[in-house]
């Protein structure tokens, strides 16, 4: 990693060494690569996602600015496929990458065997009468329609989601509900779905505009807040907590 310096640079001597940066470089970080960068390490490193970023490289030249590829930017001692689990790209928040081929396994099997304990804010459009409950829902892909996501009770894989509500507020012209979800498992657009199927709450997400409707400027009320994990090489609990931006 290049070393630079804000401000005037220290005088170096000749075959000598200078200390690192880290105080008045690491701030300078996020405006260089256009990530929060909340914890790195030789291991893992962990993000605040902005929404409308991808989590991951899609097909075609538009499709490649994204977490894994900014990471590999910045540290280019990382693996090619840091990514053990992804966001919505509407959706903003916490993600966790490995950054050796260890880490990176390692991280996996904790998402496979569900050892990882994520929990989002979201704001539903309108009143949810319900305190806390179990969402449990079978679904799949609409294969005429990627990536929506329609209910199955035949084909469908199940996912379960925890929901707790938050409050009511006010929200432009009408009334949102701010709820807190924790997800037992990781199906694609899962929240989304639960939020909006009537079998669910019966109730989108505000700005899902697969789901339910978005507004001009309006962004997807959904923002991955907590994540606890295990460090992949010390084996201590990891805890990280963000505010939602809305």
């Amino acid at each position: 990693m290049v070393e630079f310096f804000y401000g005037n640079s220290p005088k170096h001597i000749h075959k000598g060494y200078s200390s690192p940066c880290e105080t008045r470089c690491e701030p300078l970080l996020p405006l260089i690569i256009g990530l929060d960068i909340l914890y790195v390490d030789s291991h893992i490193i962990v993000v605040n996602k902005p929404n409308g970023l991808l989590s991951v490289p899609g097909i075609g030249p538009d499709k490649q600015d994204c977490v894994v590829n900014r990471v590999k930017s910045l540290i280019i001692e990382s693996i090619d496929s840091p990514s053990v689990h992804r966001l919505d790209m509407d959706t903003s928040g916490l993600l966790v990458l490995g950054l050796t081929k260890e880490s990176q396994r390692d991280l996996s099997i904790q998402f496979m065997n569900r050892e990882v304990t994520k929990s989002y804010i979201a704001l539903l459009d309108g009143i949810l009468m319900q305190e806390s409950g179990e969402i449990t829902l079978p679904f799949r892909l609409d294969t005429e329609n990627r990536p929506y996501q329609i209910y199955d009770e035949k084909k469908g894989k199940i996912g379960t989601t925890m929901f707790k509500r938050i409050g009511v507020e006010p929200y432009k012209d009408r009334h949102a509900t701010r709820v807190e979800f924790t997800p037992k498992t990781g199906r694609t657009h899962q929240l989304r779905v639960h939020s909006a199927h009537e079998k669910g709450l019966n109730m989108p997400i505000i700005g899902d505009r697969l789901y339910g409707t978005r507004l001009e400027g309006e962004r997807l009320m959904l923002h991955a807040a907590t994540l606890t994990f295990i460090h992949p090489d010390t084996k201590k609990v990891m805890e990280f907590v963000t505010k939602a931006p809305f």
